[in-house]
């Protein structure tokens, strides 16, 4: 069977508007409270301990031999970075001391070309086994990320916004394989030469080593300073930057508005402060940048000419060599320039270790709704009853407003059933409890007689099939978009259900025809074929109950007319449960509903509710003008 390619969802309907609200929210942030800079994708703040790098390390964990390998690369590196300042004394002192032959400088020299060719290939050797770990940990969280996120119910994506979890999937996983890829490398061999380093340089001239070591913290701390205010800087550059890009987008996204109302000089003028605002932190920068650069040359340099100063005295002398001076420069360069780059290292492993614990949140989050211990099988035949008793719900981001109260309704096998009201009643409240995407707080719901906390959620689902009042697809081709409903279908069953969807004409029109790629979301095709799409691939799912949410709300006339003939056909010998504001999609319904503030206010027939003058017979009023509304 082939595999589904990767596909790119669009947003799954959500409760209705003024179900689900969160008037509570902070200013600055959407309904979820989350603010608008996490909602941008910005970097996420820097934790203040490792901690969280536990959750690497465990991934890391799984690939043992990899990780011997680079350590041990690792090690060679670094071994052999400083076995080259080695190379240089003897070179100097064995090779040129007292006039060597050509041959004792070539042996020498030939000693120091071999360790830089080890050096080379443990070099190449760190690089693609540290690489390697980095790229596939990064993989395997963000496949488990994406597997626990699967499972989790609508109700953790009302409270936690899909653009903040599509950052943490994103940015947050390359500072993940920043960490593992280079920042802990790097750590490492830092470690490792400023260690040995330092205590190669004891052995060669103790007394010169004390004295770089009192010079080392003048160095350091400057480095250190400067670097985060640079560091702090650039990222308010890269905002601006940032602001701009996004005042472009919107300003060209509508200029057909700005020159409608001829706001061309004042876009071009809020666009001038904008760069204006870039160019001045840019020039903050800059300035930090030239003044660190200064004071890095004057302490580097003036110590290392102190130091050679000295030595060069002890060389007079006799105490050391010229090779010695000479290597211990060149490890002392080595040292500084390790331990300078740890204090910059450490602030990339805490941004790292932030990442980590936001995609840790993610990896063990618990679904709201799970498959129980042992779920009761649904009775086969299916019959397609569905019943609600006593029911009554609150939505998770409002729990003070009750969607559905002490709601009751028995639905069965074959029959259809219209659910009108107002917006705010309820109606899509009582899909989204159908197919178990919450579970109320009071009351019971059944399917064939089976309560749906007691069966698995994937077998209460695969006996329904839902037309949305908007038809979601997805950035694929025609193929995969009409076999979603059932993936194992062949192209002549794709061809039948798109038959009686009135939609095998333009489908085949296409044209690269079931292959042709529909653009993101359906772009390329109108509302009413995108409609009828999702009706074919109800028809492919071939369930008992079928849900139709709006399915004709935002079709014109003539698409709403093909539309209604392919639901027509769907609904025979079928269970199904409408939701609709045009009434007149519903006057042949065996029944209609009519909800308001969540309960039941009237049920019968088109004919019986309309005669009755209540809430139906309004609705029906306003828009069929049979009576004074009033």
């Amino acid at each position: 069977m082939d595999q589904a390619p990767p596909m790119t969802p669009q947003p799954s309907p959500q409760p209705e508007a003024d179900e689900v609200v969160n008037s509570d929210a902070p200013i600055g942030s959407d309904a979820t409270g989350h603010s608008d800079e996490e909602l941008a994708g910005s970097s996420p703040k820097p934790a203040r301990t490792l901690g969280p790098l536990k959750m690497i390390w465990s991934e890391l964990a799984n690939y043992p031999g990899k990780v011997a390998l680079a350590l041990v690369a690792l090690t060679v590196t670094a071994g052999t970075t400083l076995a080259i300042p080695a190379g240089f004394k003897m070179v100097i002192d064995q090779g040129f001391a007292g006039g060597g032959s050509h041959a004792d400088i070539g042996y020498w020299f030939k000693f120091l070309l071999g360790i830089v060719c080890i050096l080379a290939m443990g070099t190449a050797m760190r690089f693609y086994f540290v690489s390697w770990l980095g790229e596939r940990v990064v993989a395997d969280i963000r496949l488990k990320v994406q597997t626990n996120l699967l499972r989790l119910a609508p109700s953790f994506y009302e409270e936690n916004s899909p653009k903040e979890i599509s950052s943490r999937m994103t940015a947050d996983t390359t500072l993940i394989e920043q960490v593992v890829g280079t920042t802990v490398s790097v750590a490492l061999r830092n470690t490792l030469m400023g260690i040995g380093g330092t205590a190669y340089m004891f052995w060669l001239a103790p007394k010169l080593t004390v004295w770089l070591v009192i010079a080392i913290p003048p160095i350091i701390l400057p480095i250190a300073y400067f670097g985060r205010r640079v560091r702090s800087v650039s990222r308010s550059s890269q905002d601006r930057v940032a602001d701009v890009g996004g005042m472009v987008t919107e300003t060209l996204g509508a200029m057909k508005i700005v020159q409608a109302f001829n706001q061309q000089e004042r876009e071009g003028g809020r666009f001038a402060a904008a760069v204006e605002a870039i160019f001045t932190t840019a020039k903050r920068r800059i300035l930090l940048r030239a003044v660190m650069t200064a004071i890095i040359i004057l302490f580097i340099f003036g110590s290392i000419t102190l130091i050679l100063w000295r030595g060069a005295i002890g060389v007079s002398t006799g105490e050391i060599t010229g090779g010695t001076i000479a290597a211990f420069v060149f490890v002392a360069a080595l040292v500084a320039g390790a331990f300078g780059s740890l204090t910059e290292v450490y602030g990339d492993l805490l941004r790292g270790s932030g990442a980590a614990s936001r995609l840790n949140e993610l990896l063990n989050e618990k679904p709201g709704i799970a498959m129980p211990a042992r779920p009761e099988k649904l009775p086969e035949p299916p019959r397609g009853s569905l019943s609600f008793r006593n029911v009554t719900f609150r939505y998770p981001t409002r729990l003070e407003v009750a969607a559905l109260k002490d709601f009751s309704l028995e639905v069965e096998p074959g029959e259809t059933v219209a659910i009108v009201g107002p917006s705010g009643a309820g109606k899509s409240t009582i899909f989204q409890l159908a197919e178990r995407f919450y579970d109320p707080q009071a009351g019971s719901i059944r399917i064939d007689g089976v309560p749906l906390t007691s069966a698995d959620p994937a077998a209460i689902r695969s006996r329904m099939a839902l037309v949305p009042q908007d038809g979601i697809l997805f950035s694929a081709n025609a193929r995969d978009n009409l076999r979603y409903g059932e993936w194992a279908a062949s192209d002549e069953q794709i061809w039948e259900a798109a038959r009686a969807a009135n939609a095998e004409a333009f489908l085949r029109a296409l044209p690269d025809g079931l292959d042709t790629y529909l653009g993101e979301g359906g772009a390329r095709l109108s509302g009413g074929q995108q409609q009828r799409i999702a009706i074919a691939r109800a028809v492919l799912r071939d369930s008992p109950i079928l849900l139709l949410d709006e399915a004709t709300s935002a079709l014109d006339a003539e698409s709403e007319l093909l539309v209604q003939q392919a639901l027509d056909r769907l609904m025979e010998d079928r269970t199904t449960l409408v939701i609709a504001h045009r009434l007149a999609t519903v006057r042949k319904a065996d029944r209609i509903v009519v909800l308001s503030d969540g309960q039941i206010v009237e049920q019968g027939t088109h004919a019986q509710l309309s005669s009755a003058g209540g809430l139906y017979a309004r609705l029906a009023a306003l828009q069929f003008g049979a009576v004074d509304p009033l």
